[in-house]
């Protein structure tokens, strides 16, 4: 699979989805660097794992990514406009940039249906009929459509990240951003929620995933970063970071997390 894969985003680099330049995130003054100069390149259909040490930057610059963070400094290209810049819509574009975090962030008192049509009938002007009719379809890709009418506090931690990632996806996003996904699941529910995150991912989906979960990486990330101390200290592929490490701090975190 990544091989195909490979050989097709190979064919368009140059249509980067998302490019960052000089991504800076001080805090106190320059006293914490969050972030300290991060360029990179994100190209359509690629799926890019981020790993590193807690306190390393990655869920900074996830979240700098559709401006969750404001940069101190840099450029956040995203079809092609880059949205640090004034007078951009960022609303706009985060329409088309899911994201799914630790948590799962559901509205405790709406049903899953409700959950997942709210922001597409909303933000995208759908009916009720078709947002509903587009929330099925993915809760059938889940294996939750029987879920429908019921409330999150009726589901597993598990099932309430599929639904995170489901709902997400009612946008229509270009992009997928993953943060630390199965982090806060009990090690029995990681699978499900990997396995779509792998579905997504073999379809084509630009996914972009910070996770401690390396067999993931391995298996499905067509790119790995390895971020410390708010700078990326070596990316490559799969291959290249988990067999053939360059520097001394990869080799360092990999003797720990594998």
């Amino acid at each position: 699979m990544r091989d195909n894969k490979e050989a097709a985003i190979a064919t368009r680099m140059d249509d980067h989805i998302i490019s960052v330049r000089g991504l800076k995130k001080h805090y106190k003054g320059g006293a914490i660097k969050a972030l300290d100069g991060i360029d990179t390149d994100i190209a359509r259909g690629e799926v890019v794992v981020v790993i590193g040490p807690s306190g390393s930057g990655k869920s900074t610059f996830l979240r700098s990514l559709n401006m969750l963070e404001i940069p101190s400094c840099g450029e956040i290209f995203v079809n092609g406009v880059d949205i640090v810049g004034k007078g951009v819509n960022i609303n706009q574009h985060r329409q088309k940039m899911g994201m799914v975090f630790q948590h799962f962030n559901l509205f405790p008192h709406m049903t899953i249906l409700k959950n997942m049509t709210l922001a597409p009938m909303k933000l995208l002007k759908k009916s009720r009929e078709e947002a509903e009719a587009k929330a099925m379809e993915l809760l059938e890709v889940v294996g939750l459509a029987d879920r429908a009418t019921s409330y999150p506090s009726q589901l597993s931690g598990g099932q309430k990240q599929r639904i995170a990632i489901v709902r997400a996806l009612c946008m229509e996003p270009d992009v997928m951003l993953f943060d630390e996904p199965t982090s806060a699941l009990d090690p029995e529910m990681v699978g499900e929620v990997l396995d779509v995150m792998k579905k997504l991912a073999r379809d084509g989906m630009t996914m972009i995933v910070v996770t401690h979960e390396m067999g993931f990486a391995r298996e499905m990330a067509d790119r790995v970063i390895f971020m410390d101390a708010g700078v990326i200290v070596e990316e490559g592929t799969p291959a290249e970071i988990f067999d053939a490490p360059k520097s001394e701090r990869l080799q360092s975190f990999l003797a720990k997390v594998l």
